[in-house]
Protein backbone atom coordinates (compact mmCIF):
# COMPACT_ATOMS: atom_id res chain seq x y z
CA UNK A 1 0.00 0.00 0.00
CA UNK A 2 1.48 3.36 -1.00
CA UNK A 3 -0.31 5.42 1.65
CA UNK A 4 1.99 6.63 4.45
CA UNK A 5 0.47 7.29 7.87
CA UNK A 6 2.22 9.59 10.33
CA UNK A 7 2.69 9.07 14.06
CA UNK A 8 3.83 11.95 16.28
CA UNK A 9 5.57 10.54 19.33
CA UNK A 10 7.64 7.44 20.09
CA UNK A 11 6.43 6.61 23.61
CA UNK A 12 4.85 3.27 24.51
CA UNK A 13 1.41 4.01 23.05
CA UNK A 14 2.86 5.72 19.98
CA UNK A 15 5.03 2.64 19.41
CA UNK A 16 2.03 0.34 19.88
CA UNK A 17 -0.05 2.30 17.35
CA UNK A 18 2.86 2.39 14.87
CA UNK A 19 3.17 -1.40 15.07
CA UNK A 20 -0.58 -1.86 14.55
CA UNK A 21 -0.59 0.56 11.60
CA UNK A 22 2.35 -1.20 9.99
CA UNK A 23 0.20 -4.30 9.45
CA UNK A 24 -1.86 -2.28 6.95
CA UNK A 25 0.25 0.62 5.68
CA UNK A 26 3.63 2.35 5.68
CA UNK A 27 4.36 4.39 8.81
CA UNK A 28 6.46 7.50 9.37
CA UNK A 29 7.22 8.29 13.03
CA UNK A 30 8.25 11.76 14.17
CA UNK A 31 10.64 11.92 17.12
CA UNK A 32 12.41 15.04 18.31
CA UNK A 33 15.35 12.90 19.47
CA UNK A 34 17.83 12.03 16.76
CA UNK A 35 19.06 8.92 18.57
CA UNK A 36 15.52 7.49 18.63
CA UNK A 37 15.00 8.17 14.92
CA UNK A 38 18.39 6.68 14.05
CA UNK A 39 17.66 3.49 15.97
CA UNK A 40 14.30 3.10 14.23
CA UNK A 41 15.88 3.62 10.80
CA UNK A 42 19.06 1.61 11.39
CA UNK A 43 17.95 -1.18 13.72
CA UNK A 44 14.16 -1.27 13.34
CA UNK A 45 13.63 -0.84 17.08
CA UNK A 46 12.16 1.51 19.70
CA UNK A 47 13.62 0.50 23.05
CA UNK A 48 13.34 -3.32 22.95
CA UNK A 49 10.35 -3.38 20.61
CA UNK A 50 10.85 -4.69 17.08
CA UNK A 51 9.28 -2.74 14.22
CA UNK A 52 8.28 -3.89 10.75
CA UNK A 53 10.49 -2.83 7.86
CA UNK A 54 7.78 -0.46 6.58
CA UNK A 55 8.23 1.80 9.64
CA UNK A 56 10.74 4.61 9.43
CA UNK A 57 11.39 7.77 11.43
CA UNK A 58 12.19 11.44 10.95
CA UNK A 59 13.20 14.36 13.17
CA UNK A 60 11.85 16.79 10.54
CA UNK A 61 8.23 17.53 11.42
CA UNK A 62 7.62 19.09 7.99
CA UNK A 63 8.18 15.67 6.43
CA UNK A 64 5.17 14.34 8.33
CA UNK A 65 2.95 17.07 6.88
CA UNK A 66 4.29 16.63 3.34
CA UNK A 67 4.06 12.84 3.16
CA UNK A 68 1.14 11.94 5.43
CA UNK A 69 -2.54 12.69 4.80
CA UNK A 70 -3.53 10.91 8.04
CA UNK A 71 -1.57 11.66 11.22
CA UNK A 72 -1.80 10.21 14.74
CA UNK A 73 -0.44 12.67 17.37
CA UNK A 74 0.30 10.60 20.50
CA UNK A 75 2.06 12.99 22.83
CA UNK A 76 2.01 14.05 26.49
CA UNK A 77 -0.72 16.66 26.93
CA UNK A 78 1.68 19.24 28.37
CA UNK A 79 3.66 19.26 25.09
CA UNK A 80 0.73 18.67 22.73
CA UNK A 81 -0.03 22.29 21.87
CA UNK A 82 3.61 23.21 21.15
CA UNK A 83 4.08 20.23 18.81
CA UNK A 84 0.86 21.01 16.94
CA UNK A 85 2.04 24.64 16.58
CA UNK A 86 5.26 23.35 15.00
CA UNK A 87 3.33 21.04 12.70
CA UNK A 88 0.70 23.64 11.72
CA UNK A 89 2.64 25.35 8.87
CA UNK A 90 2.97 21.96 7.17
CA UNK A 91 -0.65 20.78 7.34
CA UNK A 92 -3.97 22.08 6.08
CA UNK A 93 -7.70 21.37 5.76
CA UNK A 94 -6.94 18.28 3.67
CA UNK A 95 -5.21 16.49 6.55
CA UNK A 96 -6.92 14.22 9.08
CA UNK A 97 -5.60 14.03 12.65
CA UNK A 98 -6.61 11.32 15.14
CA UNK A 99 -4.89 11.88 18.46
CA UNK A 100 -4.20 9.31 21.18
CA UNK A 101 -3.51 11.70 24.07
CA UNK A 102 -5.62 11.16 27.18
CA UNK A 103 -5.25 14.51 28.86
CA UNK A 104 -6.50 18.09 28.89
CA UNK A 105 -5.07 21.50 28.05
CA UNK A 106 -5.89 24.84 29.68
CA UNK A 107 -5.38 28.47 28.72
CA UNK A 108 -3.46 30.90 31.00
CA UNK A 109 -6.81 32.33 32.18
CA UNK A 110 -7.75 28.98 33.73
CA UNK A 111 -5.79 29.55 36.94
CA UNK A 112 -7.63 32.77 37.77
CA UNK A 113 -11.10 31.54 36.75
CA UNK A 114 -13.49 30.92 39.65
CA UNK A 115 -16.88 30.42 37.98
CA UNK A 116 -17.80 27.42 35.87
CA UNK A 117 -18.89 29.49 32.84
CA UNK A 118 -15.36 30.94 32.56
CA UNK A 119 -13.67 27.62 33.25
CA UNK A 120 -15.65 26.00 30.43
CA UNK A 121 -14.02 28.52 28.07
CA UNK A 122 -10.51 27.78 29.32
CA UNK A 123 -10.35 23.94 29.43
CA UNK A 124 -9.70 22.21 26.10
CA UNK A 125 -9.58 18.69 24.76
CA UNK A 126 -6.77 17.74 22.38
CA UNK A 127 -9.05 17.87 19.33
CA UNK A 128 -9.90 21.44 20.27
CA UNK A 129 -6.18 22.24 20.54
CA UNK A 130 -5.67 20.87 17.01
CA UNK A 131 -8.37 23.12 15.52
CA UNK A 132 -7.16 26.12 17.54
CA UNK A 133 -3.56 25.82 16.41
CA UNK A 134 -3.95 24.61 12.82
CA UNK A 135 -6.27 24.78 9.82
CA UNK A 136 -7.20 21.09 10.18
CA UNK A 137 -10.96 20.54 10.26
CA UNK A 138 -11.38 16.77 10.49
CA UNK A 139 -10.14 15.52 13.84
CA UNK A 140 -10.68 12.43 15.95
CA UNK A 141 -9.52 10.70 19.11
CA UNK A 142 -8.46 7.17 20.01
CA UNK A 143 -9.90 5.92 23.28
CA UNK A 144 -10.64 2.72 25.10
CA UNK A 145 -8.87 0.12 27.20
CA UNK A 146 -5.54 0.43 25.36
CA UNK A 147 -2.80 -0.57 27.81
CA UNK A 148 0.26 -0.12 25.61
CA UNK A 149 2.32 -2.97 27.07
CA UNK A 150 -0.44 -5.49 26.40
CA UNK A 151 -0.79 -4.30 22.81
CA UNK A 152 2.99 -4.40 22.34
CA UNK A 153 2.95 -7.97 23.65
CA UNK A 154 0.51 -8.88 20.86
CA UNK A 155 -2.52 -9.37 23.09
CA UNK A 156 -5.99 -8.68 21.64
CA UNK A 157 -7.47 -5.25 22.34
CA UNK A 158 -10.08 -2.78 21.13
CA UNK A 159 -10.24 0.94 20.62
CA UNK A 160 -12.83 3.59 19.82
CA UNK A 161 -12.28 6.22 17.17
CA UNK A 162 -14.40 9.22 18.09
CA UNK A 163 -15.04 11.93 15.53
CA UNK A 164 -17.77 14.14 14.16
CA UNK A 165 -16.74 13.00 10.67
CA UNK A 166 -17.54 9.60 9.14
CA UNK A 167 -14.45 9.86 6.96
CA UNK A 168 -12.18 10.06 10.00
CA UNK A 169 -13.78 7.01 11.63
CA UNK A 170 -13.74 4.93 8.44
CA UNK A 171 -10.20 5.85 7.40
CA UNK A 172 -8.93 5.29 10.92
CA UNK A 173 -10.63 1.90 11.02
CA UNK A 174 -9.14 0.91 7.66
CA UNK A 175 -5.56 1.47 8.82
CA UNK A 176 -5.91 0.17 12.39
CA UNK A 177 -8.27 -2.81 12.31
CA UNK A 178 -6.71 -6.27 12.35
CA UNK A 179 -7.53 -9.78 13.54
CA UNK A 180 -6.65 -8.91 17.16
CA UNK A 181 -7.39 -5.18 17.24
CA UNK A 182 -11.08 -4.24 17.11
CA UNK A 183 -12.02 -0.68 16.15
CA UNK A 184 -15.37 0.83 17.14
CA UNK A 185 -16.69 4.25 16.16
CA UNK A 186 -18.36 7.10 18.05
CA UNK A 187 -19.63 10.53 17.07
CA UNK A 188 -19.36 11.89 20.62
CA UNK A 189 -15.85 13.31 20.41
CA UNK A 190 -15.81 15.61 23.46
CA UNK A 191 -17.35 13.04 25.79
CA UNK A 192 -14.91 10.35 24.69
CA UNK A 193 -11.93 12.68 25.18
CA UNK A 194 -13.08 13.73 28.64
CA UNK A 195 -13.67 10.11 29.67
CA UNK A 196 -10.15 9.22 28.56
CA UNK A 197 -8.63 12.08 30.52
CA UNK A 198 -10.67 11.85 33.72
CA UNK A 199 -10.29 8.10 34.24
CA UNK A 200 -6.55 8.59 34.76
CA UNK A 201 -7.06 10.31 38.12
CA UNK A 202 -9.30 7.45 39.31
CA UNK A 203 -6.51 5.05 38.31
CA UNK A 204 -4.12 7.04 40.53
CA UNK A 205 -6.57 6.67 43.43
CA UNK A 206 -6.83 2.94 42.74
CA UNK A 207 -3.06 2.44 42.76
CA UNK A 208 -2.85 4.45 45.96
CA UNK A 209 -5.56 2.40 47.71
CA UNK A 210 -4.10 -0.90 46.52
CA UNK A 211 -0.67 -0.02 47.90
CA UNK A 212 -2.31 0.87 51.23
CA UNK A 213 -3.75 -2.65 51.44
CA UNK A 214 -7.39 -2.14 50.48
CA UNK A 215 -9.13 -5.08 48.79
CA UNK A 216 -11.46 -5.68 45.85
CA UNK A 217 -14.54 -4.40 47.65
CA UNK A 218 -13.02 -0.95 47.93
CA UNK A 219 -11.55 -1.15 44.43
CA UNK A 220 -15.02 -1.81 43.00
CA UNK A 221 -16.48 0.99 45.08
CA UNK A 222 -13.77 3.40 43.96
CA UNK A 223 -14.30 2.58 40.28
CA UNK A 224 -18.08 2.99 40.41
CA UNK A 225 -18.00 6.12 42.55
CA UNK A 226 -15.14 7.42 40.44
CA UNK A 227 -17.24 6.94 37.32
CA UNK A 228 -19.95 9.04 38.95
CA UNK A 229 -17.51 11.90 39.61
CA UNK A 230 -16.10 11.67 36.08
CA UNK A 231 -19.59 12.05 34.65
CA UNK A 232 -20.52 15.02 36.84
CA UNK A 233 -17.26 16.81 35.99
CA UNK A 234 -17.79 16.21 32.28
CA UNK A 235 -21.39 17.41 32.46
CA UNK A 236 -20.19 20.60 34.16
CA UNK A 237 -18.14 21.47 31.07
CA UNK A 238 -20.81 20.50 28.56
CA UNK A 239 -20.30 16.81 27.76
CA UNK A 240 -22.88 14.03 27.57
CA UNK A 241 -23.17 10.95 29.81
CA UNK A 242 -23.45 8.26 27.14
CA UNK A 243 -19.74 7.85 26.21
CA UNK A 244 -18.88 7.16 29.85
CA UNK A 245 -20.98 4.00 29.86
CA UNK A 246 -19.21 2.33 26.92
CA UNK A 247 -15.86 0.88 25.89
CA UNK A 248 -14.03 4.23 26.04
CA UNK A 249 -15.59 5.14 29.37
CA UNK A 250 -16.16 2.43 31.95
CA UNK A 251 -14.17 -0.06 29.84
CA UNK A 252 -11.06 2.10 29.83
CA UNK A 253 -11.60 2.99 33.49
CA UNK A 254 -11.63 -0.67 34.57
CA UNK A 255 -8.47 -1.49 32.63
CA UNK A 256 -6.53 1.56 33.79
CA UNK A 257 -7.67 1.41 37.42
CA UNK A 258 -6.90 -2.29 37.95
CA UNK A 259 -3.67 -2.93 36.05
CA UNK A 260 -0.11 -2.64 37.31
CA UNK A 261 0.80 -1.88 33.68
CA UNK A 262 -1.06 1.43 33.94
CA UNK A 263 1.26 4.42 34.46
CA UNK A 264 -1.39 6.22 36.50
CA UNK A 265 -2.02 3.21 38.74
CA UNK A 266 1.75 2.95 39.28
CA UNK A 267 1.92 6.68 40.05
CA UNK A 268 -0.70 6.21 42.76
CA UNK A 269 1.32 3.41 44.32
CA UNK A 270 4.37 5.65 44.52
CA UNK A 271 2.27 8.38 46.18
CA UNK A 272 1.11 5.87 48.79
CA UNK A 273 4.74 5.07 49.58
CA UNK A 274 5.31 8.72 50.47
CA UNK A 275 7.39 9.63 47.44
CA UNK A 276 7.37 13.25 46.29
CA UNK A 277 6.14 14.23 42.83
CA UNK A 278 9.71 14.96 41.70
CA UNK A 279 10.87 11.54 42.95
CA UNK A 280 8.03 9.81 41.11
CA UNK A 281 8.84 11.64 37.87
CA UNK A 282 12.43 10.45 38.10
CA UNK A 283 11.29 6.86 38.66
CA UNK A 284 8.82 6.78 35.75
CA UNK A 285 10.04 6.89 32.17
CA UNK A 286 6.73 8.26 30.86
CA UNK A 287 4.21 10.86 32.00
CA UNK A 288 1.25 9.92 34.21
CA UNK A 289 -1.41 12.17 32.70
CA UNK A 290 -3.67 11.84 35.72
CA UNK A 291 -1.48 14.07 37.87
CA UNK A 292 -2.25 17.16 35.77
CA UNK A 293 -5.87 16.09 35.38
CA UNK A 294 -6.37 16.04 39.17
CA UNK A 295 -5.59 19.76 39.30
CA UNK A 296 -7.88 20.62 36.39
CA UNK A 297 -10.72 18.44 37.70
CA UNK A 298 -10.46 19.90 41.19
CA UNK A 299 -10.83 23.43 39.81
CA UNK A 300 -13.93 22.36 37.87
CA UNK A 301 -15.39 20.59 40.91
CA UNK A 302 -14.86 23.67 43.09
CA UNK A 303 -16.31 26.11 40.56
CA UNK A 304 -19.32 23.92 39.76
CA UNK A 305 -19.89 23.03 43.44
CA UNK A 306 -19.87 19.30 42.69
CA UNK A 307 -19.77 16.80 45.56
CA UNK A 308 -16.64 14.91 44.50
CA UNK A 309 -14.85 13.37 47.50
CA UNK A 310 -12.44 11.28 45.40
CA UNK A 311 -11.26 14.29 43.40
CA UNK A 312 -10.96 16.38 46.56
CA UNK A 313 -8.95 13.67 48.32
CA UNK A 314 -6.59 13.20 45.38
CA UNK A 315 -5.96 16.93 45.22
CA UNK A 316 -5.10 17.09 48.93
CA UNK A 317 -2.64 14.21 48.60
CA UNK A 318 -1.05 15.11 45.25
CA UNK A 319 -0.93 18.92 45.55
CA UNK A 320 -1.13 19.78 49.24
CA UNK A 321 1.01 17.06 50.80
CA UNK A 322 -1.88 15.74 52.88
CA UNK A 323 -1.39 12.46 54.76
CA UNK A 324 -2.38 9.56 52.51
CA UNK A 325 -3.72 7.43 55.35
CA UNK A 326 -5.70 10.32 56.87
CA UNK A 327 -7.13 11.27 53.48
CA UNK A 328 -8.21 7.68 52.76
CA UNK A 329 -9.90 7.33 56.14
CA UNK A 330 -11.86 10.50 55.48
CA UNK A 331 -12.79 9.20 52.03
CA UNK A 332 -13.97 5.83 53.33
CA UNK A 333 -16.11 7.58 55.95
CA UNK A 334 -17.65 9.98 53.44
CA UNK A 335 -21.38 10.38 54.22
CA UNK A 336 -23.68 8.23 52.13
CA UNK A 337 -25.73 9.66 49.32
CA UNK A 338 -27.75 8.55 46.30
CA UNK A 339 -25.94 5.83 44.36
CA UNK A 340 -26.73 6.68 40.73
CA UNK A 341 -27.51 10.36 40.24
CA UNK A 342 -26.30 11.00 36.68
CA UNK A 343 -29.04 9.37 34.57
Amino acid sequence: MSRIVGVLGSGSFGTAIARILSKNTEVLIYSRRQEVADRINNEGKIKDYELNSNVRATTDISEIGKKCHLIFPILPSEYFRSVIKNLAPHIGPGHLLIHGTKGLDVSPEFESATDISTIKKTVFTMSEVITQESSVIRTGALAGPNLAKEILAGQPAATVIASEFDEVIQLGRSVLASHNFIVYGSYNLKGIELAGALKNMIAIASGLMNKMGFGKNMEALLITRGLREMIHIAQAVGAEVRPFLGTAGVGDLIATATSTQSRNYTFGGHLAEGKSISEIRELMDEVAEGYRTINFAHRIVTAAKINAPITDTLYKVAYEGYSVRKALLQLVNNPSEIDVDFI
